[in-house]
């Protein structure tokens, strides 16, 4: 018998929800488990002793916590992002990590079409101008409404999102460029459309530069003062990764300035951010609150994979996802 954890507090329906869901796809020789993270440091080991794998919702599994857990061997994520996790500290202690293989990628790139056409086409200024009474007046003085259509799309990471978000941009009359530090295999770009292009290059060429980047050393900071110079002032950004992935001081210096005409973002520096954020204030963005990745199809298909992983660590077969520490 294989035993996982849910390490998750469940305060929300969504998230009795996903507990339940995990029980009823948990297969054969698979015992589920839930352990609330706000217990105490020795109530926690005490409730993860026997756990050979364990799911942080919303929690965190440290090295010093890990360690005392002599049976855990997994600790298997629900999302793609890894940063939250010491992936090198862990595997020193023989506990891998595995993301969740992409399930969440099409709902993360439906959210980020969602981002680009409320941007370009001031959705959310029209829509509370419209309930405020006020229908068009004031709105159709607003700058800055167009198509996407004949647009240039610059997609950086092209992994399981980025793939996914050039799916979706199918059929839009786009043209679209793709920057990733792993080359694809031969062929791969030409079937979804896409063309390999130097970062810098893209970036001087893009209407929309949407980042679909893991969280790590080298993509810390990876859009700033320079990167923001290099787009056209006409130029929308799309972050639905990681906040940190941009610099967000040279974001909102480059929005303020007009040195690109927009963002939509689904993650910021800071979550949650202050309220006197000025990028909650700008007539030019859109903020959500890092839920694009939180649908019920996504959370079942991120359920499904990590109980496929589970199955595999039960059977001694190769585990899926797993992420390598940096070198």
């Amino acid at each position: 018998m294989t035993t996982v954890a849910l390490l998750a507090n469940l305060t929300t329906s969504e998230h009795r929800g996903r507990w339940e869901l995990m029980q009823q796809l948990a297969p054969e020789g698979i015992e589920t488990r839930l352990v609330n993270p706000t217990l105490s440091r020795g109530e926690l080991i005490e409730a993860l002793q026997g756990v050979d794998a364990v799911i942080p919702w919303l929690a965190r599994v440290p090295v010093d916590l890990a360690q005392e857990c002599k049976d855990l061997k997994l600790v298997q994520l629900l999302t793609a992002g890894f940063d939250v996790v010491d992936v090198p500290g862990l595997a020193e202690i023989g506990i891998k990590v595995a993301n969740n293989g992409g399930s969440n990628a099409i709902s993360v790139s439906e959210h980020t079409m969602s981002l680009m056409l409320s941007v370009y086409r001031r959705l959310m200024d029209s829509w509370v101008n419209t309930r405020e009474g006020n229908w068009r007046e004031g709105i159709d003085q607003l700058p800055f409404r167009s198509e996407i259509n004949g647009k240039t799309v610059g997609i950086v990471g092209f992994g399981n999102i980025g793939r996914q978000v050039a799916r979706r941009l199918q059929g839009w009359d786009v043209e679209l460029l793709y920057h990733d530090v792993v080359e694809l295999m031969p062929g791969r770009d030409a079937e979804l459309g896409a063309v390999a292009t130097p970062l810098d290059e893209l970036l001087q060429r893009s209407d929309i530069v949407t980042a679909h980047v893991p969280l790590n050393s080298s993509t810390r900071g990876m859009f700033g003062e320079r990167e923001f110079g290099l787009m056209k002032q006409t130029a929308v950004f799309i972050n639905t990764c990681r906040g940190p992935v941009h610099n967000e001081a040279a974001l909102i210096q480059a929005l303020e300035s007009g040195e690109i005409a927009g963002a939509g973002l689904d993650v910021l520096e800071e979550e949650p951010t202050h309220p006197d954020n000025p990028l909650l204030h700008m007539d030019n963005i859109v903020v959500t609150p890092h839920w694009a990745g939180g649908t019920s199809e996504g959370n079942e298909r991120a359920l499904r994979f990590a109980m496929s992983n589970f199955a595999r660590l039960a059977e001694g077969r190769k585990l899926l996802s797993v992420v390598e520490p940096e070198e």
